[in-house]
């Protein structure tokens, strides 16, 4: 693949590129760099992981090497399942098969763990060297990659080494690119400036959009660290988790906030744009004759002009995307309909 064929796969369906030059020249200098995402073992994995779950593949294929960072000291430390450290575990290997079932090839990925790099006395000077580098005020608002506001960051103060350890998992990987959703733009923004004050390679970050909770988003701010109400596994009642029976999936998409002609903080709207597009190529409306009968978009510009002027239905929509989500999950469906033990108790 060339080096626009490889641009390309790397930043489709990414808003945000720190920075497009960086990364071409990153893809220029070696046919495998290195990446990595980061995820906090904490529940069940919902639809929003199949934008980042695509991007994994995307960054596979353009012949990244490929790091799925299961951060089970992070979890722990932002109270997720409990404080567990065995429960955050399980999650981790769950997840591991899920992705692995989602197309995630796992002969080019590597998994590892928090814990793994938290017995290394090598790792926590880094740690001590990115917080010296970083000033309280700029850990305490980049508390928000936590899912927690600034205000919040007083709660104990094993939370005010998240910022630092995030961003020295990077460094200590090592990676040459840092891939999240945009949520997390603030912690590669931080491992950035460290890498700059440091002297350290600096890291190329590219971030994917969130999915809003069934209920709708309202409005997100990645400068300013606020994202409304995206789709969290913490909300099971309005996400979509994977697995889940499709009958399910059809109702929960069926119940979905979907204005007709509004497409931002729409949840249905952007399963379309950032799930359907991305996993199909294709956004296929099955309508009757007298509605205007099939319709079928391969464009997000053309979609979303034929949505916002009113040509397409709500309803039509939701019977869209509950149909290629079906299509989409069923892989990873069955594979835990054949292992069901793999899903932890109570998750």
């Amino acid at each position: 693949m060339n080096l626009e064929g490889r641009l390309s796969l790397t930043t489709r369906h990414c808003p945000e590129v720190l920075t497009a030059e960086e990364l071409k020249g990153l893809l220029s200098r070696t046919a495998t760099p290195r990446a990595y995402i980061g995820f906090e073992p904490s529940g069940r994995l919902t639809i929003g992981q199949l934008v980042t779950a695509r991007k994994m593949r995307d960054l596979q294929e353009a012949g990244f090497e490929l790091t799925v960072f299961l951060a089970d000291w992070h979890a722990w430390i932002n109270d997720k399942l409990g404080g567990s450290l065995e429960r955050i575990q399980a999650t981790g290997r769950y997840m591991q098969s899920a992705f692995t079932a989602l197309g995630v090839d796992p002969g080019r990925a590597k998994y590892r763990w928090g814990s793994e790099l938290a017995g290394r006395s090598e790792y926590w000077a880094r740690v001590v060297r990115v917080a010296k580098a970083t000033s309280l005020a700029r850990t305490k608002r980049a508390m928000t990659i936590l899912g927690r506001s600034e205000a919040e960051s007083q709660l104990d103060t094993a939370k005010l080494f998240y910022p630092a350890m995030q961003a020295a998992d990077i460094f200590e990987l090592p990676v040459d690119l840092a891939y999240a959703g945009i949520d997390q733009r603030r912690a590669h923004v931080l491992a950035r400036e460290v890498a700059h004050a440091q002297g350290w390679p600096t890291p190329v970050a590219i971030h994917t959009p969130l999915i809003s909770s069934l209920r709708g988003g309202g409005r997100m701010d990645p400068e300013g660290g606020t994202f409304g109400q995206k789709m969290s596994k913490s909300d099971p009642s309005n996400s979509i988790s994977i697995p889940m029976d499709p009958k399910e999936v059809e109702r929960r998409v069926a119940q979905a906030f979907c204005p007709a002609k509004v497409a931002e903080g729409n949840p249905v709207v952007e399963i379309a744009r950032w799930i359907l597009l991305p996993w199909e190529g294709r956004i296929r409306l099955e309508r009757d004759a007298k509605h205007g009968g099939a319709r079928e978009f391969t464009s997000e510009a053309e979609f979303l002009r034929d949505w916002t002027e009113g040509n397409v239905h709500p309803l039509d929509l939701k019977n869209a995307v509950a149909s290629a989500l079906g299509r989409i999950l069923e892989p990873c469906s069955a594979y835990f309909r054949s292992h069901p033990n793999e899903i932890p108790e109570g998750l």
